[in-house]
């Protein structure tokens, strides 16, 4: 074997590794890009989620102050999406105030919605919230 055939031999080789490194990174980075669209959709549905609760919640303490007696367990439309108040429980845990729960989800359905559950504490006397939670997914 002569030194020139050697020096090919060595040319090839090494272009054949530069091409398989710089194939991994465009992959590994192509890949990243491809999973940040997901988180970037996921955040979005988890903040549509979010504002329908919290819709259902204001939509619940309206109905509370047109009727005291007002217990929820409804689907509220809210423009062409819906979310529950799943109830609304006057005196508890203490006397004068009232506890709400809604849900809600964005898309309506499929694996990937994301959920949203409140359980807001307000006042009987005057609405006024006392406390504003977000509980994990029971669904």
């Amino acid at each position: 074997m002569k030194v020139s055939d050697k020096n090919g031999f060595v040319a090839i080789t090494s272009a054949a590794i530069i091409a398989a490194i710089l194939m991994a990174i465009t992959l590994t980075i192509s890949y990243t890009g491809f999973q940040a669209r997901f988180n970037i959709l996921n955040v979005e549905y988890k903040d549509r989620s979010s504002y329908l609760a919290e819709a259902c919640v204001d939509a619940a303490l309206l109905k509370l102050a047109a009727d005291k007696g007002y217990i929820g367990g409804e689907t509220v439309s809210i423009s062409s999406f819906t979310c529950e108040i799943l109830s609304l429980i006057p005196d508890s845990p203490i006397a004068g105030e009232f506890m709400i729960k809604t849900k809600a989800s964005f898309p309506q359905s499929g694996a990937d919605r994301a959920v949203t559950n409140l359980v807001v504490t307000a006042r009987s006397s005057d609405l006024k919230i006392l406390s504003w939670e977000e509980i994990p997914r029971q669904d």
